[in-house]
């Protein structure tokens, strides 16, 4: 098979029979074998009636539903984990993503061995003070902390080969960082593509200024899991050992500096009243914590088990 196409959607019921249309058309003008995955993720409209139906018409279309809510990333770990395509594309159902964009997206995959390709909203049509400027500043953190040199870390029309989304794990809210963790499992051919950026047509965002805070702190764990995901004690052991030696060599010199000053027969001075006891005794407690921290960390990595995500309450056409 040629060709995935994932679509994660919440309350998309009015986009989703144009997009249909609009897929089919292009699929059939390039003559690709494909098919296409909804994941519904908790809609309270009629989007999986809709889905469902397109299923039980056209054999290509195939369908998830969520029980409930639970997030674009885990919609996407549902779709790569049943992706039967060479190349996998993936795209909002908003129609702001363009299918026509697909067979350029697929070539750049097949014939020029990208592993991954993201889309370059270059030219926006959201609000330039709600999302185009938030969204340059969280593309440039994103840039600089990652080493992904990319200009769309959350553009949602992306192209991968099928050994990518096979190879990494989507958790969390780390959608927008798929790039990143492809490159933390190895694939290294990350490339780009301007693509165009459609006004809405309708409905609403489902996305608020919170993602771009959201997104930040998911920047933040990222990084952290890239260093230091499978040695937590590399970083929390060594900050452990470094507090508790500063704390001990600052005890160490008050118990000299202490004898020191009774060999001298001058007046003695209660340990305590000195304010470097509370700071050395303090240091080496958080050092210790620290330490301690590391070590659970490695215990909960050997033990832990994987648990389930979402929970799936339909699927159509699977």
């Amino acid at each position: 098979m040629n060709l995935t196409i994932l679509i994660p959607l919440l309350n998309e019921a009015e986009s989703l029979p144009e997009l249909y249309r609009w897929i089919t058309k292009v699929m059939q003008q390039h003559n690709y074998s494909y098919e296409v995955v909804f994941i519904d993720d908790g809609s309270t409209d009629e989007s999986w009636d809709i889905i469902d139906d397109l299923s039980k018409n056209d054999t290509n279309i195939k369908g998830i539903r969520f029980q409930k809510n639970f997030g674009k990333s885990q919609a996407l770990h549902a779709g790569f984990a049943i992706a039967n395509g060479n190349v996998v594309i993936t795209m909002d159902a908003d129609l702001q993503d363009s299918p026509d964009e697909i067979p350029d997206l697929y070539n750049m995959i097949v014939n020029q061995n990208f592993d991954l390709v993201s889309g370059w909203k270059k030219k926006r049509y959201d609000s330039i003070v709600s999302k185009n400027l938030p969204s340059k500043l969280f593309n440039w953190a994103a840039r600089k902390t990652s080493g992904v040199q990319l200009n769309d870390f959350n553009c949602g029309l992306k192209a991968y080969s099928n050994k990518v989304v096979k190879n990494i794990d989507v958790y969390g809210e780390m959608h927008r960082y798929i790039p990143v963790l492809a490159k933390n499992a190895g694939f290294n051919k990350i490339g780009e593509k301007v693509v165009k950026h459609q006004a809405r047509k309708y409905g609403v965002s489902k996305f608020g200024m919170s993602r771009f805070v959201n997104g930040f702190l998911d920047l933040i764990t990222i990084w952290f899991l890239s260093k230091f995901g499978k040695r937590p004690m590399h970083l929390f052991g060594a900050l452990g050992v470094i507090m508790f030696m500063v704390g001990f060599c600052s005890a160490a010199f008050i118990g000299v500096y202490k004898l020191y000053k009774l060999s001298m027969n001058e007046p003695a001075v209660l340990v305590t009243n000195n304010p470097w006891f509370y700071i050395s005794l303090t240091a080496m407690i958080l050092g210790t914590q620290l330490f301690l921290a590391g070590f659970l960390g490695e215990i909960i990595l050997r033990t832990k088990n994987n648990e389930p995500r979402y929970k799936i309450s339909e699927k159509s056409n699977i």
